[in-house]
């Protein structure tokens, strides 16, 4: 079977790193920590960089160009001044919950990232559980929403919250559906291993999973067009109206960094992580991270905001039932093929997609004409 290191970089670049690189489990531990502080932190940059300037094009305007060349240094310049920002809390707020509600949010976040690869076996932690723990552990960052919106004192801020809890309980089965299809063909829940298995890229054998999962994501992480948590036509901004200064700005790294976890877990999940041609590994991954941000900044600008009751038909009437369905087709497949699905199984895979949309499109409504109460 032909793979990708048959076009790719020098066989020594997949090699795996060890367990306790680059001298121990302590250096290990510290190395990594640190490179993904600086990792999330430097792409939650480079993101907003990219959606404005991106969202500029896409609206016929020209984006943020005057802070630095081409607007570089525009994201550095809104971190400053949101941090300068006074800091105020609600008279009637609920104080030390309204201070811990972005600590909670923003952690799990970071902690996503102790699983992913960076390339072989370049990670803090190679779980046999990953991506188990990645769907755990992501849900975490409801709580600090719902705290928000809870400890404000304000019916706006606990309605976006109580719309963000209800979106994560929705999606979260569809989501956890379609990883399973994954999971059968890589024969194992460790993200480094999934990557060491797609041959072919899981993205054509799980063509309807990735569509799911990605749909799924967004609507988890409150990006457009599910973004009812910040429909300030509305709730004001939702959970985090009553928040500023560094506080707000703790909120804000939240909502970047888990598209850019999102992203990178699609990444590693379909598109066959750091696997690549000529360029290193690690660039790879960084890559088809961004590409796969810029899908999310595309739909934002493309499509209209749901309303409450299409964004809860979506999940349990399409594609609830259609995450069941891959997942049914997706097993009897790994047992036609138990030693791998061949290239002829991206065809059927696509076709089955394909049809499968198309028909329940067709049959199951999910409320776009009027409000379904």
């Amino acid at each position: 079977m032909i793979t990708w290191q048959d076009f790719s970089t020098p066989v020594g670049l997949y090699k795996a790193l060890p367990p306790d690189w680059p001298v121990n489990y302590w250096w290990h531990f510290a190395f990594f920590t640190v490179a993904i502080l600086v990792f999330v932190i430097a792409m939650v940059l480079a993101a907003i960089y990219i959606e404005r300037r991106g969202m500029g094009r896409m609206q016929s305007r020209l984006g943020p160009n005057r802070t630095g060349p081409f607007g570089l240094l525009q994201p550095i310049a809104d971190a400053v001044k949101v941090l300068l920002k006074e800091n105020l809390v609600p008279a009637m707020a609920d104080k030390p919950i309204h201070w811990l509600a972005p600590v909670i949010a923003f952690f799990p976040v970071l902690l996503i990232f102790a699983v992913v690869p960076f390339q072989n076996g370049a990670l803090l932690a190679d779980l046999s559980i990953g991506i188990l723990y990645v769907v755990a552990i992501s849900s975490v960052t409801t709580v600090g929403v719902f705290m928000a919106g809870w400890g404000s004192s304000n019916k706006y801020s606990l309605l976006g919250a109580m719309r963000n809890v209800a979106a994560v309980v929705s999606y979260e089965i569809p989501l956890a559906l379609s990883v399973v299809g994954v999971v059968l063909i890589a024969g194992s829940l460790s993200l480094n291993d999934i990557v060491l298995g797609q041959h072919i890229p899981f993205i054509l054998l799980q063509p309807l999973g990735f569509l799911i999962f990605f749909t799924a994501g967004c609507a988890e992480i409150n990006r457009s067009p599910f973004d009812l948590m910040e429909a300030d036509s509305e709730i004001v901004a939702g959970f985090h109206t009553e928040y500023s200064g560094m506080k707000f700005a703790m909120f804000y790294l939240v909502e970047y960094a888990e598209a850019i976890a999102l992203s990178a877990i699609i990444t590693t999940l379909f598109l066959g992580g750091w696997k690549g041609w000529w360029l290193p590994p690690w660039l790879w991954f960084i890559i088809k991270t961004l590409v796969v941000f810029f899908v999310m900044v595309w739909t934002r600008t493309t499509l209209p905001r749901v309303r409450i009751d299409q964004l809860m038909a979506l999940a349990w009437k399409f594609l609830f039932p259609l995450a069941l369905l891959n997942l049914f087709i997706t097993a009897a497949q790994v047992l036609v093929w138990p030693d791998g699905l061949p290239w002829v199984a991206v065809i059927i895979n696509i076709a089955v997609m394909v049809a499968l949309v198309v028909i329940w499109s067709r049959f199951f409504k999910v409320g776009w004409g009027r409000v379904n109460v």
